[in-house]
């Protein structure tokens, strides 16, 4: 099915998102990724076949491009997103503004432009990366607060387009071997859990997109800390502080 679509990845100069793109490619796709770096992805354009969009999800303009693109799509793969770690009270506000901006308000409004085309034509899939600090992380409040309200977004439209042929996943990932650690404020210096591959990632979700799952959690056994948290947060909670 996959193979028929036309899909649109943010996020897709490096990382995740452009683990994904590859694979998407691979699988057939007519590709558009989108990111700020235009060398990178030219290089992955020449990789996979794709075509390109030079876009900031931040400015009026980039946003604006992109939902022009995401209008058109069957698979619209919300990758782009940035971190920052460090006390809360020492967090500049544009660096807060900037989390919300990329984090949760740009995937908002490119699910919105998506939607329309995709009842239309009867078949679609939006993709959200989340992460599994929705569980709550110390020193990454305002990123897993944008986490988590993504990952509520996403199970709010499930239910809107349950019947209109249309998929939503959310995909949960935990340390992901990428820049992210470079660009958030510190580096990733825990022992465990351990850093995982991007393309790893990146299959686990185009399996649960085949089959048409709402939620990937990399690696799989994630699934019990956050299942912990809903069931029993205060144990959870507990737990986390004494483990880190």
């Amino acid at each position: 099915m996959i193979n028929e679509w036309t899909a649109l990845v943010t996020g897709g100069s490096s990382g995740i998102g452009a683990a994904i793109a590859q694979q998407l490619a691979a699988a057939g796709c007519q590709l558009v990724v989108l990111g700020r770096d235009a060398e990178r992805l030219e290089a992955l354009a020449r990789r996979t076949g794709a075509a390109t969009l030079v876009a900031d999800l931040l400015s009026p303009e980039g946003l604006s491009q992109a939902a022009d693109t995401a209008a058109g799509v069957d698979l619209l793969v919300n990758s782009a997103g940035c971190g920052w770690a460090g006390d809360l009270a020492a967090m500049a506000e544009p660096d807060i503004d900037a989390l919300v901006a990329l984090n949760l308000l740009a995937p908002l409004r490119l699910a919105r432009a998506a939607l329309p085309g995709m009842r239309e034509r009867g078949r679609g899939h939006l993709v959200f990366v989340s992460s599994i600090a929705t569980v709550g992380v110390g020193g990454e409040a305002v990123y897993a607060a944008t986490k988590a309200g993504l990952r509520a977004f996403a199970a709010s439209v499930r239910h809107e387009v349950a019947e209109q042929g249309i998929g939503v996943t959310t995909l949960l990932p935990g340390a992901v071997r990428t820049p992210f650690f470079d660009h958030r404020g510190a580096p990733y210096d825990r022992r465990f859990p351990r850093q995982v591959a991007s393309t790893q990632v990146a299959s686990a979700l185009l399996e649960g997109i085949e089959r048409g799952a709402a939620e990937v959690f990399v690696p799989r056994w994630l699934t019990v800390p956050a299942r912990l948290q809903g069931a029993v947060p205060e144990l959870f909670h507990r737990l986390a502080a004494h483990f880190g």
